[in-house]
């Protein structure tokens, strides 16, 4: 299957290219509709697929769309790898069985948002919200730069925030953006304060799939960070060196070094609260669990949190200009989908090889 044939240009299309991908290589989808409309009228829903049967002993999770408009990449892995016999097959006979999740955040896949329907980041949603909420200071004190009153940012909120990197250095500034804050419901990052429609439905397919496996593997698929069409494997497991040592030898290649984390500081990404992947221990507390997070590269960093700062402000004015708001929607899709089939085929490539390689690293046969 070509790069072209496996993505798409809107959720509804992205959809139909996975449920027709699990009816031709003769599976069944699951779905758990989700409780809103999308952009263009169309039903919602977390769609799980499941290839390999309910007792395997190990399973290997592929998930689209945590980030909403994220989705286009993982979605055409997904869409790829079902259609990839050799691939199906190599499972089989591993005793692995491929379960994939897609569209965690329907919502945000199709109104172009990297939320969920409460503004809010499902990979800072994973919180015991009968405990005080963690605190994030340095978003506190730059809340109102980072979604001003007026888009674009007025010349003084600019300066402001230049000089905060120019103080702070740029890895304070993505830090105080990006970890998780729980204070400003109309924010960036923001974790919110209740468990989202997407949390407990993710939990619901965690228990579904995954209570009857001694091992369970995990690859979430995400873009916006690094180099654009590089897909960093970030370590996606709590702070384990177990776990950490399992990931490095199934996806860190003949050094293990290719595999980074967010404990360590070696990954592209900030240190982030309420991770998603903290429910496997919860749910699925049998199974020795190795997860990463493919994260894709698209634009460079400061142009990606620019294209949110502007899709906030434009979800903060609903009666800004349309076309105004039409662009700054399509700024926010081209931020996280590089709709190119060169962008396309690396994401392909990476995806399905990693999806080779924890098929491998579950079966204990060597990739």
């Amino acid at each position: 299957m070509s790069a072209p044939d496996c993505f798409a240009q809107r959720y509804a299309q992205a959809r139909d290219k996975f449920q027709a991908a699990a009816e031709a290589a003769g599976l069944d989808v699951h779905s758990h509709p989700h409780p809103m409309l999308g952009q263009d009228g169309e039903a919602l829903a977390m769609d799980v697929v499941r290839d390999g049967p309910a007792d395997a002993r190990a399973v290997l999770l592929l998930s689209s769309a945590c980030h909403g408009v994220e989705g286009f990449c993982g979605s055409g892995v997904q869409v790829a790898a079902l259609g990839d016999t050799a691939l199906r097959q190599t499972a089989h006979a591993a005793g692995v069985a491929l379960v994939y999740i897609h569209g965690l955040n329907p919502y945000g896949f199709s109104w172009w948002r990297r939320t969920t329907q409460e503004n809010v980041d499902l990979n800072r949603n994973f919180q015991d919200f009968s405990q005080p909420l963690p605190s994030n200071a340095d978003y506190d004190d730059i809340a109102h730069l980072l979604v001003p009153a007026s888009w674009p940012p007025s010349p003084a909120v600019q300066q402001a925030v230049a000089e905060f990197i120019a103080r702070r250095g740029p890895a304070a500034w993505q830090t105080a953006v990006s970890g998780g804050q729980y204070h400003h419901p109309e924010g960036l990052f923001y974790g919110g304060q209740n468990p989202t429609w997407s949390q407990q439905t993710l939990r619901q397919v965690l228990r579904d799939q995954g209570q009857r496996c001694d091992r369970l593997g995990w690859i979430d698929f995400h873009t916006g960070l690094g180099p654009s069409g590089v897909g960093e494997r970030i370590f996606a497991c709590r702070d384990d060196p177990a776990a950490l040592a399992r990931a490095q030898s199934w996806w860190g290649g003949p050094d293990r070094n290719r595999v980074t984390s967010i404990y360590d500081g070696s990954s592209t990404s900030a240190p982030l609260k309420g991770l998603m992947w903290t429910a496997v221990d919860q749910e699925c507390p049998q199974a020795e669990y190795t997860g990463i997070a493919l994260e894709y590269g698209t634009l460079p960093i400061t142009e990606m949190l620019d294209a949110l700062r502007a899709d906030q402000w434009a979800e903060n004015h609903p009666e800004a200009p349309a076309d105004q708001r039409a662009a700054i929607k399509r700024r926010t899709r081209d931020a996280f989908y590089v709709d190119t089939p060169a962008w396309q085929q690396q994401v392909l490539d990476q995806g399905l090889q990693a999806v080779r390689q924890g098929v491998a690293g579950l079966s204990g046969i060597p990739a």
